[in-house]
């Protein structure tokens, strides 16, 4: 059986925890060593280490304080492991906790750092969703019921003190392109809220000054939330510090490609059980620089799609040159509109979008000046007939159903 190496006290917030951090830097101390071949089981709280709760109020995720997260289990040293190897996860399983049978969805506030269609949802909105085996279900999103796809959305390894320098350097200087945007464009270090695991001291001070935020995926992995990296999956990751230095966290009991609504998964307190070893030298033989993922066999069987396009037109009808993220904005609204004509809100079909299976594609990046983004919804998740007919759409859901919805303070 393999040893659990972390094991939360949920009762207490994650400051009171050695074993979980919320910054990269180099020098947080690893919490415990393995050997190469070595599996073990790792216990994480949900990314916000517990700022949401199982209620109708959408309060909670209006006023989560992002300054504290992720919170992530670990970092955990692999014995052997050198800067320039490759380490090489296998992620063997990966679970819920008894006591939280289920997890939630959040749409944030645009002030509080929106999500990819901030601009037409900006306001707080959060759905929960129960857990019964490997489905899910949402007593906010009704009419849908769907296997989900356990992973960890945020894994990684600790950066060099070179690499965490061009990270700062990096965002920075974007910041300064328009520091005042709302929401911003990166996220600088914030040590007020730095949770530094067994660094403590004038030390954690002062690595919290320049501790990097978890924010988004760089170069060493960090939040990828790539929904396919379930069980069964492998990752390669690049080492950069003397044992490399493993971290994980930011659960999800299922996820949409894209995470669209930022926190857009269905956000879970769990365990993952893994597996570590080394390819020694690997980063310069295989010539990495983000990490590899082999996704697992393992996803839901669904057979049936609706499959929503989308171009580099922007909602004002403008036209734009070969624009990914214009062009998947553009499918995700309009499966949005297509589910609203069943009796859906926005907020409802918004909330489908980043929680179920779905898959989104580039499908088309060459043809001037559009590219063709396209997003595949399965049909069986609904528990009513969704294809188009002659007879037109029949509204399903009921008109004074919604998820809950909080408005920022001035508003």
């Amino acid at each position: 059986m393999a040893k659990k190496l972390i094991e939360i006290d949920f009762s207490q917030p994650p400051e009171a925890h050695d074993c979980i951090h919320n910054r990269w830097h180099p020098d947080i101390p690893m919490y415990a060593w393995v050997k190469p071949g070595e599996d073990f089981v790792l216990e994480c709280m949900d990314w916000t280490g517990g700022q949401i709760n199982n209620n109708n109020s959408a309060d909670d995720v209006r006023d989560v304080d992002l300054t504290k997260v992720h919170y992530l289990s670990g970092p955990i040293g692999v014995e052997g492991a050198e800067p320039g190897d490759l380490l090489v996860v296998d992620i063997l399983d990966i679970g819920t906790l008894e006591q939280f049978q289920w997890g939630f969805n959040g749409i944030f506030a645009k002030e509080n750092g929106g999500g990819f269609l901030t601009e037409h949802y900006p306001d707080a909105r959060k759905s929960i969703w129960d857990f019964n085996g490997i489905y899910t279900s949402s007593r906010h999103v009704p009419g849908v019921n769907f296997a989900g796809i356990m992973h960890p959305g945020l894994i990684g390894c600790l950066p060099s003190k070179e690499l965490l320098n061009e990270w700062n350097k990096r965002e920075a200087a974007l910041i300064a392109t328009d520091p005042d945007r709302v929401p911003p464009l990166a996220a600088p270090p914030c040590a007020g809220t730095a949770h530094m695991g067994q660094l403590k001291g004038d030390a954690a001070k002062v690595a919290a000054l320049e501790g990097a935020r978890t924010v988004p995926p760089r170069e060493h992995g960090g939040n990828c939330d790539i929904k396919d990296l379930t069980k069964g999956s492998r990752v390669f990751f690049p080492v950069y510090v003397k044992g490399a230095g493993l971290s994980m966290g930011d659960l999800h009991f299922s996820q949409g490609d894209g995470e669209i609504t930022f926190c857009g998964a269905i956000e879970m307190a769990g365990w993952i059980h893994i597996r570590v070893s080394i390819i020694k030298d690997g980063v310069a033989k295989y010539a990495v620089k983000n990490p590899i993922f082999k996704p697992s066999p393992l996803q839901p069987n669904y057979q049936n799609h609706l499959i929503f396009e989308g171009i580099s037109v922007d909602e004002s009808g403008k036209q734009h040159y070969l624009d990914a993220h214009v062009s998947y904005r553009q499918a995700c609204l309009n499966a949005i509109e297509y589910l609203k004509k069943f009796g859906y809100t926005g907020a409802q079909a918004y909330s489908i979008l980043g929680t179920a299976p779905v898959q989104g594609h580039i499908s088309g990046i060459v043809d001037i000046p559009n590219v063709c983004a396209t997003l595949f919804l399965p049909t069986e998740i609904f528990n009513f007939n969704i294809d188009p007919c002659a007879e037109g759409p029949t509204k399903y859901i009921k008109a004074n159903e919604d998820v809950p919805v909080s408005y920022w303070a001035d508003k």
